[in-house]
């Protein structure tokens, strides 16, 4: 492992940061502290507590400081858009963003959660392009996924949840960005299995998008309502992170899967705001490197 290069503060050093609650747990300003410190920019990414009800103020604040810009992580994702001076078409799709650049006071909203998805199954030779996706799950990354697919040309989309509250609030989510990209994307109820089974034996690639199998109480468990649809052609990917390795990955290895985990998503997304930002690309296999370590 090659030793970690030091980050030295100056009178010169901008700020970059990220602002949600709780967020002490994130690995972002060590991924962006990483990559800032190897390339030798004069930035520093830190992590700032803040909750939907105290966002303005610190939105005014990061501008009077002159940040360059800034992540942003639950629950501030939808209520940061209020704030902007201007969104890209994917947050205008979805609603929802996790990356503000600051350009001369004039903010500009991002998503690169769903981006970070895409870049990670084209780095493993998997083009969304003309491709049939489908996702368990109809939250946060769900939304940003399902967005960007869109936007870049996937066949279909399928997502399948439980027939929740918000339930219809998917459905009509679905249908804005169905109309918007010509992309055909329907919401299903996770429970009736049988569908399930038809709609993944069309599928290429096949995507938890959920919490289950996230590290502790939900760690045995998998999304599958049935595993049975697991077969060698199909791709599996998993946002999750935590483990490594989740159960749905080994189920799918084990049916001679091709399979991505999360960190390869967590990696790219990071990737495309810190170009954002800085105008350089992110040393990715540095990162990978020392991350976890």
């Amino acid at each position: 492992m090659s030793q970690e290069i030091p980050q030295i503060v100056t009178g010169h050093t901008e700020l970059l940061g990220l602002i949600a609650y709780p967020i002490r747990h994130s690995s972002s300003p060590r991924m962006h502290n990483l990559a800032l410190a190897r390339l030798g920019l004069d930035y520093v990414y830190l992590a700032f507590e803040v909750d939907d009800r105290e966002l303005k103020g610190a939105i005014d604040g990061m501008k009077a400081l002159k940040a360059l810009g800034w992540n942003v992580s639950m629950p501030n994702k939808v209520e940061v858009v209020k704030h902007l001076d201007k969104i890209s078409p994917a947050v205008e799709l979805c609603g929802a963003c996790n990356t503000v650049v600051n350009d001369a006071g004039v903010l500009t909203g991002h998503n690169t959660d769903g981006l970070g998805y895409i870049l990670a199954l084209r780095q493993v030779g998997m083009d969304i392009a003309g491709r049939r996706l489908v996702l368990i799950g109809a939250g946060g990354a769900a939304v940003a996924i399902t967005t960007q697919a869109a936007l870049d040309g996937a066949a279909a989309i399928d997502i399948f949840n439980q027939r929740d509250a918000f339930f219809p609030q998917a459905e009509a989510l679905a249908g804005r960005i169905s109309a918007r990209t010509g992309c055909p994307i329907a919401v299903h109820d996770l429970a009736d299995t049988g569908n399930f089974r038809a709609v993944v034996a069309r599928a290429d690639i096949l995507g938890n998008a959920s919490k289950i199998g996230f590290k502790g109480e939900l760690e045995s468990l998998s999304p599958l309502p049935d595993s049975s649809v697991l077969r060698a052609d199909l791709f599996v990917s998993d946002v999750v992170y935590a483990p490594l390795k989740t159960r749905l990955l080994r189920e799918a290895e084990a049916a001679g899967c091709r399979t991505m985990g999360g960190i390869p998503m967590m990696l790219h997304q990071g990737a495309a705001a810190f170009k954002m930002w800085t105008g350089k690309d992110m040393p990715l296999d540095y990162v990978e490197e020392h991350l976890f370590s």
